[in-house]
């Protein structure tokens, strides 16, 4: 049997490689708009993030994913991606 090779992706705010399933995709779409990718297959430039509260707040105050994403990212962004970890976290 064949082993998978695992995709690998470095977290914005931690510069840490982590499995791609571990991160949170964000994307800035064709239209500007950022916006969370739970699919990870949405169109635009992409940009990962740890699923942790910590990394979120390490983003929000290195402006990591305005740098990665080349846009200005609205603060109400980085309070979906805390929901979204805290919903992610309950369900598993």
């Amino acid at each position: 049997m064949k082993k998978r090779k695992i995709p690998m992706r470095k977290c914005v705010a931690s510069q840490e490689m982590f499995p791609k399933k571990e991160l949170i995709r964000v994307v800035r779409t064709p239209e500007n708009e950022v916006v969370i990718d739970p699919t990870g297959k949405k169109s635009g430039r992409g940009a990962y993030l740890c699923a942790k509260e910590e990394y979120i707040d390490l983003a929000q105050k290195k402006k990591a994913l305005d740098r990665a994403l080349k846009t200005n990212v609205d603060p109400k962004i980085y309070d979906e991606l805390r929901e979204y970890v805290k919903r992610v976290a309950t369900d598993e």
